[in-house]
């Protein structure tokens, strides 16, 4: 059946997600950014680009929308609630052709679980705004599903890392570090196994909430010591957390601690490539591919 796919924030996550489509897909894919410079590297992830800079949407946006079987929604939402429910909700409720959403939030929404391990059922107990404004969107999605009978699947992703957003990168331009905080750990995801899931999700036309998270959450320091290791350089000193200079947002990163599961994921049929950090940066050392794009490099790994 064929599947016209639109993308609401093509940023890294979603580029991945275009490049990796399977053998046989025969549908279109469309994208938005809030400019036009950004339509040549869309085009090279297989996206053909649509503006949308968060106000209401462009006939050509309106007409897309109208097309689509399934909508994967990639925009952060802000204090307001979600941009995309605010600006075009009505048109989105009322597309005839959707059959899917997925919405791709974090594991932010936890907030602390002093380490313990969680799945999906765990208590939300999000700390920072973002996290919060999270939780209130994935709420607005799931009932928009409800209401127009779409199945709403919500990604909560890990700390993002692929081509050009990782440690040998960091450990390249000098500004990698080895924080320690005592019982610190996080967890992450290879931009490849977003991608897998969601080809994964979509195809099953599955709703519910996902961990996509690999299978090892680690301390941070042992990540940038590892890939260390595979570049043959030294790895930057030990700091301890207590005297490092972070900003609040770096700061506010290290006051959640939690250890996600993904034996849901892993129980509806779906099979990492990359089921820990240790793989994922040997392969990437290994293609020499971890540099990525020159767009690839311009925003931080983050954490979850």
């Amino acid at each position: 059946m064929t599947q016209d796919i639109l993308i609401l924030g093509a940023g890294y996550s979603a580029q991945a997600f275009s490049r990796a489509r399977p053998d046989g897909f025969s549908g279109s894919i469309q994208g938005t950014t809030r400019g036009e410079e950004k339509f040549n590297l869309l085009r090279e992830a297989g996206i053909a680009p649509l503006v949308w800079a968060g106000g209401p949407p462009s006939p050509e946006l309106k007409a897309a929308l109208g097309a689509a079987t399934h909508l994967m929604v990639s925009a952060a939402p802000d204090d307001d609630g979600d941009p995309a429910l605010n600006r075009f909700g009505a048109e989105i409720a009322a597309a005839k052709n959707l059959r899917w959403i997925g919405y791709l939030s974090t594991v932010g929404v936890y907030g602390d679980h002093d380490g313990a391990w969680i799945d999906e059922e765990a208590e939300l107990r999000p700390v920072s705004r973002r996290s919060k404004n999270r939780v209130v969107a994935e709420s607005a999605w799931l009932a928009l599903g409800a209401r127009k009978g779409v199945p709403v699947a919500i990604l909560r992703l890990s700390g993002i890392y692929g081509p050009g957003r990782n440690a040998f990168v960091n450990l390249e331009r000098g500004t990698a570090k080895r924080l320690v905080k005592p019982g610190q750990v996080f967890n992450r995801i290879h931009a490849e196994d977003i991608a897998g899931g969601l080809w994964h999700l979509m195809g099953m036309e599955a709703g519910g909430a996902f961990n996509v998270s690999d299978d090892r959450p680690a301390p941070p320091q042992d990540v940038v010591t590892f890939a260390a290791e595979l570049m043959g350089v030294p790895p930057p000193p030990e700091i301890p957390f207590e005297t490092a200079e972070l900003t609040p947002m770096q700061r506010s990163f290290y006051g959640e601690n939690k250890r996600v599961s993904n034996a849901k994921l892993k129980g509806s049929g779906y099979r990492f490539r990359f089921p820990d950090h240790r793989a994922a940066l040997t392969a990437m050392w290994r293609s020499a591919g971890w540099r990525g794009s020159e767009a690839d490099r311009r925003s931080p790994i983050t954490s979850g």
